[in-house]
């Protein structure tokens, strides 16, 4: 039976209480990552659980918490709203093919910006960070911005959706696609990244938590559904900053351990014009296309919020020796939030609505 209304209150509270704070919470968890790192870099190696004798199964904190957001993503799809997506596919098929074209054109500009300075490589670290951050998939969490924006949330749904189940396709065609810009060694190193991602890694650790969420949304009775999206929302959303602070921890220890000023300034720099970039392609497209405000609204932050945390565990697995990437992953995460908040404050005026329940990145 469903949990009482009484008993499931004060989580809904704290749980709502949470999500419209949520940019606040990730900066603490930067905050967290600065003064405290130790517990964070505990987490991040891979670990053994003792299963008996000399066996052990091998367990990594960040991929983890990947999969337990991805499926409390997939648990809370409305699939019945995406029925009207056959009716409407315009916004939907835009928002993919621009979701695969935005790397090609922002990542060659700023690659040629790069080498006009001074850096040894041409800021191939950079690049590569770039690359993996604009070649992941939409974040789920852009579906909580489209209802707090009155964005048409069907479409939004089938974004994350459709990006998610070609990302073990998109993921290595990007990759392969954005090669030639990189030195020789971070081109080998990416390139093994890419063969990493399309040999299993994207469909185990990003299609397939979120396919399993769908699948126990289908065949979970409603009152068992509600008891669960009861327990997994907060319990996501938790797992969301601690993968924040997890990742962040990596990436800080790494910056404070050999401070670099200017690759701080460098990865802020390039974050922040690729993410104003994406937002801007997505809003310019939908006045192309002559969208209505919502359909608008949820292909512009379809273009400019990418999974981040993916990307991030994707280095921290595949790219141990190279803390350094993340600084420019967690610092996109941030700024995306930011756009995505001018983005809704823009919309809401327009319409009104009550958001949706909470998914996370």
């Amino acid at each position: 039976m469903p949990i009482p209304p009484t008993d499931r209150r004060p989580i809904e509270r704290a749980t709502s209480w949470l999500r419209h704070r949520l940019g606040r919470a990730v900066v603490l968890a930067y905050a967290a990552a600065l003064l405290l790192p130790g517990p964070g870099l505990w987490l991040r190696p891979e670990h053994s659980l003792p299963l008996g004798g000399a066996v052990g199964l091998p367990l990594s904190t960040a991929p983890l918490l990947l999969c337990l957001m991805l499926f409390a993503a997939g648990l809370q799809v409305p699939l019945r709203a995406l029925g009207t997506l056959l009716r409407r596919p315009t916004a939907l098929l835009a928002g993919l093919v621009l979701h695969l074209t935005i790397p090609l054109l922002a990542v060659p500009a700023v690659a040629f910006l790069l080498r006009q300075t001074p850096d040894a490589d041409g800021g191939s670290g950079l690049v590569t960070a770039m690359i993996l951050i604009t070649a992941m998939p939409v974040a789920a969490g852009a579906t909580v911005w489209t209802g707090k924006g009155d964005g048409d949330q069907p479409t939004m749904v089938g974004l994350v959706l459709a990006s998610t189940f070609l990302s073990p396709l998109t993921i290595p065609l990007v990759i392969g696609s954005l090669l030639p810009l990189l030195s020789d060694g971070y081109a080998g190193t990416l390139a093994r990244v890419a063969h990493t991602a399309h040999g299993g890694l994207a469909l185990i650790g990003v299609v397939l938590p979120c396919a399993t969420g769908i699948l126990c949304r289908l065949a979970l009775p409603a009152p068992w559904l509600s008891r669960v999206l009861g327990v997994i929302e907060p319990v996501a959303l938790a797992g969301s900053l601690l993968l924040t602070y997890v990742n962040a921890c990596g990436a800080l220890g790494s910056f404070l351990a050999r401070p670099r000023p200017l690759l701080l300034a460098a990865a802020l720099a390039v974050t922040a014009s690729v993410c104003l970039l994406s937002f801007t392609v997505g809003r310019g497209a939908a006045r192309l296309l002559r969208l209505d405000a919502p359909a608008a609204s949820s292909l512009t932050l379809a273009c400019g919020i990418n999974n981040s945390s993916a990307s991030a565990v994707l280095i921290t697995t595949t790219l141990p020796d190279k803390p350094q990437l993340l600084l420019p992953v967690l610092a996109y995460g941030l700024l995306q939030k930011t756009a995505a908040g001018r983005v809704v404050s823009r919309q809401r005026p327009r319409t009104r609505g009550s958001p949706p329940p909470a998914q996370v990145d």
